[in-house]
């Protein structure tokens, strides 16, 4: 029988917490896709690119998103039981709350553990990678990535070509590029787009080009038969700035402060979600007349505030309020108190009312 109820209640929770992150997860990355498909749509990045930086930050996502998820999951499938008052026939079988606790704590361990190889070790390698890809994108997009009919703008340097022949070759090929107060202007009947490691070439052949400011009259022409007009340099390979793209044991080694928080908002994200499930469960206890999501604005709050005490912990451990050696160990304490409270309450204070007469 507590078998049979165990998976049962595993079943509930897993089928909430599918249904409550894939939810979640879908909102959060319509938008990122609105901004991504934007960017590529104004020819900052390629479109082949747009799926793989969506994949590699819906990763950052579910670290914030499987503790909540996990949070309301445990409420909304309990509250189901609850309201149907199939949880007070389970407790007429002599099972009470805490071995309700079983079948939650295996979902949350489970999840725990994945959260904190995707916190500590996936995320971080994302975040990088998303950011490679994002500035090479930019880069390849720029001039690198020229349609002939249409108008490219990158680093000052305006292009137009009216079309193409039979080898590839740019018609009528407009170019501008300004520096300073200076406009140089080349037109050529044909060109090419020539790419090495370092840098792009274009390369103009029987053509003019015009120098000078405009508004005055100083202006230069050359005529030329060839002319190569370097539009893009590069200086190696992208670099990652972001200490959210740091691995994990370089944080491990540093002694920076933002390192630390850096450090102690990856363990967050594994605790919150253990903490956030066995928070779930006496919160989801409902009256039979209070609805199933009677508790539900409670929980949100309460999981509002968390988030918003370790987003603070974060900012105080880098500006040095709290000890790294603390971190945001007295946030998760909270947590564990109020856990423990409303179990005892459930558990302890709930008495029959004796009959008046």
């Amino acid at each position: 029988m507590l078998a049979i109820i165990n998976r049962y209640l595993t079943k509930e929770v897993v089928y909430a917490w599918f249904a409550v992150t894939a939810v979640l997860l879908f909102i959060l990355l319509s938008n990122q896709f609105a901004r991504v498909l934007g960017d590529a749509a104004a020819g900052k990045l390629p479109r082949d690119a747009v799926l793989q930086i969506i994949g590699l930050t819906s990763i950052g996502y579910l670290t914030v998103l499987v503790p909540v998820g996990l949070f309301l999951a445990v409420m909304l499938a309990l509250g189901r039981l609850f309201m149907d008052s199939e949880m007070a026939a389970i407790n007429a079988c002599g099972i009470g709350p805490f071995r309700v606790y079983k079948p939650i704590a295996v979902v949350s361990i489970v999840l725990s553990v994945v959260l904190a190889w995707l916190s500590l070790f996936v995320s971080p390698w994302a975040a990088g990678k998303a950011h490679v890809i994002t500035e090479v994108s930019k880069q390849q997009a720029g001039l690198g990535a020229l349609e002939a009919g249409r108008f490219r703008s990158d680093s000052g340097v305006v292009f137009y070509a009216e079309g193409t022949n039979d080898q590839g070759m740019l018609l009528n090929v407009f170019l501008q590029r300004r520096r300073g107060d200076q406009i140089e202007l080349a037109v050529s009947e044909t060109g090419e787009i020539r790419k090495d490691a370092d840098e792009t070439m274009i390369i103009l052949r029987n053509g003019r080009r015009y120098e000078g400011v405009p508004g005055t009259l100083g202006f230069r022409i050359v005529q030329f038969a060839e002319h190569g007009i370097p539009v893009m340099s590069r200086d190696g390979p992208a670099r990652v700035p972001d200490r959210e793209a740091t691995p994990t044991l370089q944080l491990l080694k540093s002694r920076a402060r933002a390192d630390a928080a850096e450090l102690h908002w990856r363990l967050s994200a594994p605790i919150s979600a253990m903490l956030l499930g066995f928070l779930a469960v006496p919160l989801a206890r409902t009256r039979p007349r209070q609805g199933r999501y009677g508790r539900l604005g409670i929980g949100i709050a309460i999981y509002l505030v968390y988030a918003n005490l370790l987003g603070a912990a974060q900012i105080w451990i880098q500006q040095g309020v709290l000890s790294p050696r603390v971190g945001m160990w007295p946030v998760h304490g909270i947590m564990v108190v109020a856990a423990s409270f409303l179990l005892w309450r459930e558990t302890h204070l709930r008495k029959p009312r004796a009959n008046k007469s």
